[in-house]
């Protein structure tokens, strides 16, 4: 299992098949002749595993019983340093071998003379006179420590008589500064040539030839005069990565809770254009499923997998792309929720552009994103359009297709929408059961009932038989809905129920059976204007029926209703949420065989009328983002109801003899429109 970026050490962790190369490669460098030393490459990118094939050729060197030494130099900066620390470090760890502990002093003695001579004994343009770096070397030590010469020969006769090789590793040279890479090359050339000793040098060859290079000559040249053997390590198959990122992330996700689940049709096709692409080698893999972990789990099954995963990967190795996500999300899923103005095409098609820009050599990956990922961005790419009943089902299934969802990852945040719907996914569960969906819904913070039960739309081809009574009957005995402060493209809280009401209903697919239905439902609703609202959404009345019944059962659903209105009494009347509309209703569908609807002359009757006709004029500047408030009545309507306005003086005069609690603001608005106001269009 890829469990973080460490290089593998064990032949069992070998999962790209190289232990078998490791071997060979190590078998190879023994047969060297060693009697002059020599400099060994091992040559790959970054990240393509040059440590963990190290590590699996030191079993060969161990089972050759050879001493292997390292030195990283990344450790380490600046001449003078590098020089002291190479002889320190090597001379430890040869006297921490017992029959190495005498090289170790000689070894030390030389180092201190080379240590104290400030920097590395070649200056000026240093590609000049590496054949002579012996020469050079020789006479600037007879200058600086006399005897020195006795001490090198020492050290080589002591290496001489070594029956085996040592083995000395300096890996990650090409994360080193351009200088230190020079000084470390210089280090090597110095001491290459002593018997028994053989350099391993680990590096990327670009990185390394590219800083060796100077004043025209190539750094390759260099290289090849230091090297005896240049390995390049072998390239990884890649459906040996494939495979590799498959298991590394079924192995890091075996154990998480709330996972959510994976569309494999959207998954193979995600993988193999956006994440695949992206991934390199070992190293990639490493790096990508150790970040994705984390983010998995702080997500908490909320986002689509197959989503996560691939904008994961761009955040990881697209940084430059990843960085303009948020600055383009209505181009990307089609919103245009901050200004509830729709965006200019052109607009939109610059934030679909930027990003493809910002991919540089990976445009073909981000296109494929778009496509994959926001349907509806993909459209100014060539892909097709996508409507607002796509919305419903990129939410449902957590596809950052949703401005919602794509926020929620971008910025690990709920937006209010998000919310609802998370609500909304809990109330589903329990819309078969009516009671236990109405203590559900009852539950929920009064302010963001309506919100929760508009999200019950996304569920619309879920609706089944089952769910119509419970759920029709439930929603529609919790209106009238909590109050709130609506904005300007709010729906009324009765539309938001209707509208779930209908797809309930309709999911009944048969006239008979929503017949069947509605009369069981009927009898459940305890008031008339949820009944109306029922009887208005099967019907056939102009602009709210939808005709799901024929049209003399809704006649006779309408009748036995208005007959209902007429015996209910004034208490019951009054407590109605929806009286203006009752009242008007029974009034205007009236057959003429019926009998005359007459209005009480109560004033608690005439106060809940009054209210109920009452309502706000919202209105935004051009400019301003402030939303002007005013009351205004349905003033045509009262007038209609009680048939001139001199009679609903009347009316109103004995409500202020009744003096009834509450009753002085929508009095006041009425004297308004009683002294000439009205509304301005």
């Amino acid at each position: 299992m890829i469990t973080g970026d460490n290089p593998i050490k064990s032949p069992k962790d070998d999962v790209i098949g190289r232990a078998t190369s490791a071997q060979k490669f190590a078998q190879q460098v023994l047969e060297l002749d060693t009697s002059e030393g020599a400099v060994v490459g091992v040559l790959g990118p970054w990240g393509s595993g040059k440590t963990s094939f190290i590590n699996l050729a030191r079993k060969e060197f161990e089972k050759a019983e050879v001493p292997i030494l390292d030195f990283n130099p990344w450790m380490f900066s600046g001449t003078a340093q590098l020089v002291e620390s190479f002889f320190i470090e090597l001379t430890a760890q040869l006297k921490g071998h017992s029959t190495l502990a005498g090289v170790g002093e000689y070894l030390e003695n030389y180092g201190e003379v080379l240590s104290g001579m400030g920097e590395l004994p070649l200056v000026g343009a240093w590609i000049d006179g590496i054949s002579d770096t012996a020469k050079v070397l020789s006479e600037i030590l007879q200058r600086r420590k006399k005897g020195v010469q006795g001490q090198r020969k020492q050290l080589e006769e002591a290496l001489s008589d070594l029956d085996k090789p040592i083995v000395v590793v300096l890996d990650d040279i090409d994360r080193l500064e351009t200088s230190e890479i020079r000084d470390i090359f210089k280090l090597v050339r110095l001491t290459a040539n002593f018997p028994n000793i053989i350099y391993i040098v680990v590096f990327d060859r670009d990185r390394v030839e590219d800083a060796l290079a100077e004043q025209g000559l190539p750094g390759r040249d260099y290289l090849e005069k230091i090297l005896q053997v240049a390995f390049d390590l072998p390239v990884v198959p890649n459906y040996v990565l494939t495979d590799q990122i498959i298991s590394a992330l079924n192995n890091t996700f075996a154990n998480i809770e709330n996972l959510s689940p994976v569309d494999e049709q959207v998954w193979s096709d995600v993988f193999m254009e956006v994440i695949r692409p992206l991934i390199r080698n070992m190293r990639d893999i490493r790096r990508y499923v150790a970040t994705v972990q984390g983010t998995v789990r702080s997500l908490n099954g909320q986002i689509a997998l197959a989503d996560l995963l691939a904008l994961e990967a761009v955040r990881i190795f697209l940084p430059d792309v990843f960085k303009l996500l948020h600055s383009v999300i209505d181009g990307l899923t089609g919103s245009n929720s901050i200004s509830q103005v729709p965006h200019p095409p052109e607009m939109l098609q610059k934030q679909t552009d930027s990003l493809i820009e910002a991919a540089g050599d990976h445009r073909d990956v981000v296109k494929s994103m778009i496509m994959r990922l926001f349907p509806a961005g993909g459209h100014y790419i060539g892909g097709g359009s996508y409507g607002s009943e796509w919305k419903k089902g990129w939410l449902k299934e957590r596809r950052v297709a949703h401005e919602d969802i794509l926020r929620l990852y971008l910025e690990r945040f709920e937006s209010e929408n998000l919310r609802a719907f998370m609500e909304a996914e809990q109330a589903w569960k329990y819309i078969s059961n009516r009671d236990a969906f109405d203590k559900h819904l009852r539950s929920l913070d009064p302010t963001k009932v309506q919100d929760v039960i508009a999200s019950l739309e996304v569920f619309e081809k879920q609706f089944t038989p089952k769910h119509v009574m419970p759920g029709t009957t439930v929603l529609l005995n919790l209106l009238p809905l909590p109050e709130r402060q609506r904005g300007i493209f709010d729906l009324p809280s009765r539309v938001a129920v209707g509208r779930v009401v209908y797809r309930l209903v309709k999911s009944l697919n048969g006239p008979d059976r929503v017949e069947k239905t509605i009369r069981q439902i009927l009898p459940e609703l305890k008031s008339l204007s949820s009944k109306l609202a029922l009887i208005g959404i099967v019907g056939y009345q102009e602009g709210v029926g939808h005709k799901l019944v024929p049209e003399h059962i809704a006649s006779e659903f309408e009748k036995a209703w208005r007959e209902e209105v007429r015996l209910a009494s004034v208490d019951d009347l009054a407590n109605e949420h929806d009286l203006l509309r009752v009242f008007l209703c029974t009034k205007r569908t009236a057959g003429p065989a019926e009998s005359p609807f007459n209005i009480d002359n109560s004033p608690k009757l005439t106060l809940s009328l009054l209210r109920a006709a009452r309502s706000e004029t919202l209105s935004q500047a051009m400019g301003n983002r402030a939303v002007q408030r005013s009351p205004r009545l349905a003033w045509d309507e009262l007038v209609g109801l009680y048939g001139d306005e001199a009679t609903l003086k009347e009316r109103v005069e004995s409500l202020k003899v009744a003096n009834l609690k509450d009753s002085n603001e929508i009095i006041e608005l009425v004297d308004k429109y009683l002294g000439g106001y009205r509304d301005v269009d």
